[in-house]
């Protein structure tokens, strides 16, 4: 049998302070690629095959609390176990069959779904190819009380595959941006403001897309009134603290108010939500750099978005044109 491999994690040399964690490994050594799929999936307990056929190629990133990997495994063998306890993996099937059973759970769907926590065996035939995100489940857990405002909420999953064919579809696509957009932007990821964003997108994709207890939640009053110092209070916090890693959760404390709250009192006297008034924030932040900016001393449009927490360009783009009317370019060379 032969071995073709690339660097596995445990041979990754980058150090503590990148941003982003890459491994690549290819073998068709069934006792490495199993001690490799190991490291991808905790408590994996898998068979080598008795007649040698074994192919496995695994690409993998994390940033921070977000793990996403894809894997593609031809074997004879054609079943497994594993555990996930400690986080929420959404699993999605390119190629092939799987079908995963916890106690009386069977999962066994062409939709991404939610691998169950605790112990769970999968079976499949042949050629199996896996799209799979990875979230800690602590802080997705800290995620959904920073958005309710309740630091005793207990989150807890109540489905496995999202609550709609339109959640399937935001889910993906929110997926497809962070591979696509996000994770080959190493610079851009080298800014706290980019990373936090990252996981708070997929971690708010999670909460809003399956089944859970989060979704359970009564939304607040829109009766509820808000004093103007509170809206005040919020928004001098969002002017003062636009270049630090902060969100719903910190904007809502400096009002004193719980953030469900803050975003019904934001939508009605300022037609928007705390969130998109710190976005335009940035933005206005953003112009600013690009008027008092000198092109010729080496000054680019994606280095500017960059420093304010707009990790893709094209969509930094868009977001300013609709705020100003004109392409940040043209803002750089005035």
């Amino acid at each position: 049998m032969t071995t073709s491999e690339t660097p596995g994690p445990e041979d990754d040399s980058r150090t503590a302070e990148e941003p982003v964690r890459r491994t690549s490994f290819a073998t068709h050594d069934a006792d490495r690629g199993i001690a490799a799929m190991s490291e991808l999936y905790t408590g994996l307990g898998m068979r080598a095959p008795t007649d040698g056929s074994f192919e496995l190629r695994i690409a993998a990133a994390s940033v921070g609390p977000l793990l996403a990997h894809r894997f593609r495994l031809s074997t004879s063998e054609s079943s497994g176990t594993g555990d996930v306890s400690g986080t929420y993996s959404v699993v999605h099937v390119l190629t092939g069959n799987l079908t995963v059973s916890s106690g009386k759970e069977r999962i066994a769907t062409p939709l991404p779904f939610l691998l169950p926590q605790g112990l769970y065996g999968g079976r499949w035939d042949g050629l199996l190819e896996l799209s799979t995100v990875v979230l800690d489940a602590r802080s997705v857990e800290d995620t959904a009380r920073e958005l309710l405002g309740a630091p005793a909420f207990g989150l807890h999953f109540t489905g496995s595959t999202p609550v709609s064919p339109q959640m399937t579809r935001y889910w993906l696509a929110q997926v497809r941006h962070f591979h696509r957009d996000l994770l080959p932007n190493t610079e851009a990821l080298r800014t706290p403001l980019v990373r936090a964003e990252a996981f708070r997108s997929l971690a708010g994709a999670l909460l809003h897309c399956f089944p859970n207890t989060f979704l359970a939640q009564p939304a607040p009053s829109e009766s509820t009134s808000a004093l103007p110092a509170q809206l005040r209070r919020a928004v001098a916090f969002v002017d003062e603290h636009l270049h630090e890693d902060i969100g719903l959760a910190e904007i809502a404390a400096a009002a004193r108010m719980s953030p469900r709250g803050l975003q019904a009192a934001f939508r009605r006297e300022l037609g928007r939500t705390p969130v998109g008034y710190l976005r335009e924030a940035r933005l206005d932040a953003a112009r600013g750099d690009l008027l008092g900016a000198d092109p010729a001393a080496g000054t680019t449009v994606a280095a500017v978005a960059t420093r304010w927490g707009f990790a893709h360009a094209g969509r930094f783009a868009t977001a300013y044109r609709a705020r100003f009317g004109e392409p940040p370019g043209t803002t750089l060379h005035r």
